[in-house]
């Protein structure tokens, strides 16, 4: 049950059409898994937090350092050094005391993934590299888990929703991981994109809206444009296509 005070906090989006309190009591309940505290996995977990989702899963080995704050709001000039994680921690706490932060200081790999998930509902893809991301995803698969999918450079972003086997995974249209490579990035541009995740989740949770399933949505910040393309499950992948 949502309390007087949670009531108030967040009156504005209870009062949505299709949201109500049923809706917010939903994402009280959620856990979810923030894979990255970074550019992406910055404003994820702030508007994730400001919702009022009830736990967060904040997964990030990385320390902060001057060159990621154009870009990953969650740190400041006096987190340098420090665990990403820690900072988000404190600075989450301060945009909503309701919220339980769990952090976790750890590579995600295949031989981890199942524990640091954990029990959470929806995991959220705010990484930089595919080869993790390809260990995410298969996770997602075997758990039955959605995973919103998301990357950035420059000033143009996509994001899609994935959910087997109502959609393909991830492998079926990138099957293979690049090389970890330094990429341009336009801090606005993260903030564009991980919004975007944020209310990808929140549909998930409270079942309002259409979710990106079977499309990716790209963004040019540059033309200022948005499109979609289609995408389709490969009946070969190795990952879902016994799904």
């Amino acid at each position: 049950m949502l309390t007087a005070d949670e009531k108030q906090r967040y009156g504005r989006q209870i009062i949505l059409s299709g949201w109500g309190e049923e809706g917010q009591e939903q994402i009280k309940r959620s856990t979810v898994f923030i894979a990255g505290a970074g550019g992406l996995g910055s404003p994820v977990a702030i508007y994730l937090a400001a919702a009022g989702v009830g736990r967060l899963r904040i997964c990030d080995s990385g320390a902060t350092e001057l060159t990621n704050l154009n870009r990953q709001v969650l740190h400041s000039d006096r987190d340098i050094g420090r665990n990403k994680t820690r900072s988000a921690r404190e600075a989450i706490a301060r945009i909503n005391p309701l919220v339980t932060i769990e952090t976790l200081e750890d590579h995600i790999v295949k031989e981890n993934v199942a524990q640091l998930v954990g029990d959470a509902d929806i995991i959220v893809d705010c990484m930089d590299n595919f080869s993790t991301r390809h260990v995410l995803n298969a996770h997602a698969c075997d758990a039955g888990l959605p995973l919103v999918h998301a990357g950035v450079t420059g000033m143009s972003g996509q994001i899609t929703f994935l959910h087997s086997p109502e959609t393909p995974c991830l492998f079926c249209f990138v099957p293979k991981s690049t090389p970890p490579a330094v990429f341009p990035i336009v801090g606005a541009t993260a903030g564009v994109i991980g919004t975007l995740e944020a209310l990808e989740v929140l549909k998930y949770l409270t079942g309002k809206g259409t979710l990106l399933k079977n499309r990716m949505l790209f963004w040019d910040g540059e033309l200022m444009q948005f499109h979609e393309v289609p995408l389709r499950k490969d009946p070969q992948c190795p990952i879902c296509g016994k799904s």
